[in-house]
């Protein structure tokens, strides 16, 4: 350990702690409180916060300016080194795999809007809604990204669990239809191979509508499969969304027929965040993030006007 880092364990070290928190939601550009602001804020004096100060800059954690009768400014600063300094951890989620511009979009909003609050969060990406379920029970994650549909499917099950963020309609999946390996094909038929995917609440239970009172074969697939085996023939029909590029340009689809599914499958559209009940300090958290800010950096990385980055 360099003596830089040694002197956070100082008296100075411990204010240093303090106003790390303080500067993280200070804008660069912005004035930093006086001295003497600092001093009745943490109860330290006016030398332990000009020691503190210097720590920070030393750890390259903010560059401060002077402007005389003006104040001091923050010109520079690190983030994730601010959070550390002040002993600040994360709020780690899971979402699905950014495999769509929808996808990326939501995870790049997400991220960026946590930011500039005092804890930032992180993200995991894994396939099938009930895996990232089993992770929020099992307290691996703390809050989970799926679609109102699936999360309304499992609060049936579950009354531990609640929506704390709704993002609104086309922010999970632009919509869902019915793909076909042969384009003669227009709807579901007795006899068809349907693929059905049971890690996805919402693939599996839209497939099982739209099959209903029908003779068909289901055949259990992951749904990062359904390109290769409706090609390959294996697959006579799969139920799958359309921000999937590949497979939506290169087979015939059809919309659903049956009106349960027409009227579930909107609910497919929306992005949610699903938590357990009983953790009031995630749900603070979540409250506080700029939903509409999430949204139209989502709109930015699918208009290709950003680049994603999670």
């Amino acid at each position: 350990m360099s003596r830089v880092w040694e002197s956070l364990y100082s008296k100075n070290g411990l204010a240093a702690k303090e106003i790390a928190k303080q500067l993280i939601s200070i804008e660069e550009g912005e004035r930093i409180p006086r001295i003497q602001d600092f001093e009745k804020d943490f109860q330290f004096g006016r030398g332990t916060i000009q020691g503190a100060l210097k720590i920070l800059e030393n750890l390259r954690a903010v560059r401060l300016e002077s402007r005389g009768h003006l104040g001091t400014f923050l010109v520079a600063k690190d983030l994730d080194l601010l959070k550390e300094i002040a002993g600040i951890g994360s709020i780690m989620g899971a979402m699905p795999l950014p495999y769509s511009s929808l996808y990326e979009g939501l995870a790049t909003g997400i991220l960026e809007a946590s930011e500039n609050m005092l804890t930032r969060i992180d993200l995991a990406y894994m396939r099938g809604s009930k895996q990232r379920l089993h992770g929020l029970k099992a307290r691996r994650y703390d809050f989970i990204v799926l679609s109102q549909l699936a999360a309304e499917e499992e609060i049936k099950e579950d009354d531990s669990l609640q929506i704390a963020v709704n993002f609104g309609p086309r922010t999970y999946v632009t919509a869902h239809q019915i793909f076909f390996a042969d384009p003669s094909n227009e709807r579901m038929k007795d006899g068809m191979r349907v693929g059905i995917d049971f890690t996805s609440i919402d693939q599996s239970r839209l497939t099982a509508l739209e099959c209903e009172n029908l003779d068909v074969q289901l055949v259990p697939i992951n749904y990062m499969q359904v390109f290769e085996m409706l090609q390959k023939g294996s697959l006579d029909a799969a139920v799958w969304n359309v921000d999937d590029t590949r497979t939506n340009k290169a087979f015939k689809k059809a919309d659903f027929r049956s009106e349960k599914a027409k009227k579930l499958s909107e609910k497919a559209t929306s992005a949610v965040i699903l938590i357990e009940k009983d953790r009031s300090e995630v749900l603070e958290y979540l409250s506080n993030l700029d939903v509409q800010k999430i949204t139209r950096i989502q709109q930015k990385v699918v208009k290709k006007e950003i680049i994603p980055h999670y």
